[in-house]
């Protein structure tokens, strides 16, 4: 842990719902360990602030860093975070709910569950095991973050040369990644466009629209509460991975898909694409979703195949026929091929529509067409099945 004291020069800027924004604040290093070598005493630097955890420090407020990702130089999560207002004393949390996330962190939130005992909708989930489904209503599960608005931009153009409202889509943030789906200025950008319906936030995620203590019930909570008639599973942002076999964050993907066919769901699997990852296991279908899909799911999914031209488009149906070939174990998956036609423009039709940019591990979408196109074919194949129910 590394920790910098320091004074707020500004508000930069702020996103989400109110009471539960994200604020990126402007800080001033006004103390630090002696001989510290990075961000001592002077150096300014970028900080996030949660409502939810610290409240909104206002410019002249001595505040207190957390500064280990930042230095480390990550990628997404390499922020200093605010953990203690230093000037003020922020008034105690009213809140009545009993469900903590973050548990035991220093930092750990109360928040009212939608599956907790006197919560309005209890009674509803605590029907017996069998009796409430998903009502075979499509789910899409993909790896990461980044896919999302491309499954969205999917959704709404189902065909070639359509471009239509989205069926009501409501997206559960599982725990591999950022807890705090504030942070997402994603999700803000696609709630304010109109584009998500609402949000779930399961397990030790927190900061939805409903919580929920397991992937489960956020998906119940999604359907039945928030009327979703298609629900998206991701992690939030920042997944992370380890270069193993199995020790990376997108293997709940799997868990997703078992989770999905237990409440009588139809789970369609968004494949992790790329051509131009520089590290060749994740080149063509990432070994991401080989092994959440082909070795943790035991259910079956749709397997959404993009049909991409050239040398990467045969790999990825080759890779793609493999998974979804007979198994030992689990049942045998669902291989789906989804014209890309028209998708690319739409891709580029939700950033001006939405404000969102896409990127996927610092690409964007002209330097890794792929990854969204694939993500998009899945949110296609999800628009499919809806009309033809």
């Amino acid at each position: 842990m590394m920790w910098r004291d320091g004074e707020v020069l500004s508000v930069r800027r702020a996103w989400g719902p109110a009471n539960r924004s994200c604020a990126e604040l402007e800080v001033r290093i006004s103390a630090g360990p002696a001989g510290a070598g990075c961000f001592g005493p002077g150096q300014c630097l970028r900080a996030i602030a949660y409502e939810q955890v610290t409240g909104v420090p206002e410019p002249g407020e001595r505040v207190r860093l957390e500064v280990s990702a930042l230095e480390r130089g990550l990628g997404t999560g390499g922020h200093a975070m605010v953990t203690a207002r230093l000037s003020v004393l922020v008034a105690d949390d009213v809140s009545e709910g009993h469900l903590v996330k973050a548990r035991y962190m220093p930092d750990q939130v109360m928040v009212v569950g939608i599956d907790e005992q006197g919560a309005a909708h209890h009674e509803l989930l605590s029907q017996p095991v069998g009796t409430l489904s998903l009502d075979a209503v499509p789910v899409v599960v993909a790896d990461l973050h980044s896919s999302l608005p491309a499954v969205l931009t999917g959704l709404r153009s189902p065909s070639v040369g359509r471009w239509e409202e989205a069926p009501r889509t409501v997206y559960v943030m599982t725990d591999g990644g950022a807890l705090p789906l504030a942070y997402s200025r994603t999700v803000a950008q696609l709630r304010e466009a109109g584009w998500l319906a609402g949000t779930v936030t399961a397990g030790q995620a927190w900061g939805g629209d409903l919580e929920a203590v397991s992937l489960h019930n956020a998906l119940l909570a999604a359907r039945h509460v928030l009327d979703a008639e298609v629900v998206v599973v991701v992690q939030g942002p920042g997944n992370l991975g380890t270069d193993t076999p199995w020790g990376f964050s997108g293997v709940a993907c799997g868990d997703a898909v078992n989770a999905v066919a237990a409440l009588g769901g139809r789970a369609v699997a968004c494949l992790r694409v790329s051509e131009a990852d520089a590290r060749e296991r994740h080149r063509g279908v990432s070994h991401h979703s080989l092994t959440a899909y082909g070795r943790v799911a035991l259910a079956g999914a749709d397997v959404v195949v993009p049909l991409l031209d050239g040398p990467l488009g045969e790999q990825v149906r080759a890779q793609a026929q493999a998974l979804c070939e007979p198994r030992s174990v689990g049942a045998q998956h669902r291989r789906v091929d989804v014209a890309l036609d028209g998708l690319l423009e739409a891709l580029k039709h939700m950033e001006a529509a939405t404000g969102v940019r896409l990127s996927t591990m610092g690409r964007g979408l002209d330097a890794d067409r792929a990854a969204f196109l694939a993500a998009a074919a899945a949110g296609r194949h999800a628009a499919g099945l809806l009309a033809g129910r």
